[in-house]
């Protein structure tokens, strides 16, 4: 059975930005209105309760805004303010019991 865990954090309304998201020097492929989307690669989640456990974690790095994990792609899409220290996502992904492996 597959589950997707999706955690999201309240955040202030209002950006600086426009809908295409100009102020970023444009053609930011990962530059979304509301933050920065980052993929990562996740291995050994199974199930909803592993998505859970790694979106809580990554979900309390400052600036993180919204988390998406889904295990049948060990994918983790993770939205922040700014861009992430991978070494936060990192440890957070370890502490959650699980290994981290790259950018997707």
């Amino acid at each position: 059975m597959t589950a997707e865990t999706k955690t999201e954090i309240p955040q202030a309304t209002g950006s600086c930005c426009s809908a295409s998201g100009s102020c970023h020097g444009g053609g930011a492929a990962d530059v979304q209105l509301g933050g920065i989307t980052a993929v990562y690669e996740v291995k050994g989640m199974t199930c909803g309760h592993c998505e859970g456990a790694v979106s809580s974690e990554i979900a309390a790095i400052a600036g993180v805004t919204s988390v998406t994990a889904v295990a049948a792609t060990g994918q983790v899409t993770v939205v922040s303010d700014a861009p992430l220290d991978e070494a936060a996502v990192r440890a957070a992904v370890d502490e959650a019991g699980y290994e981290l492996v790259d950018r997707a």
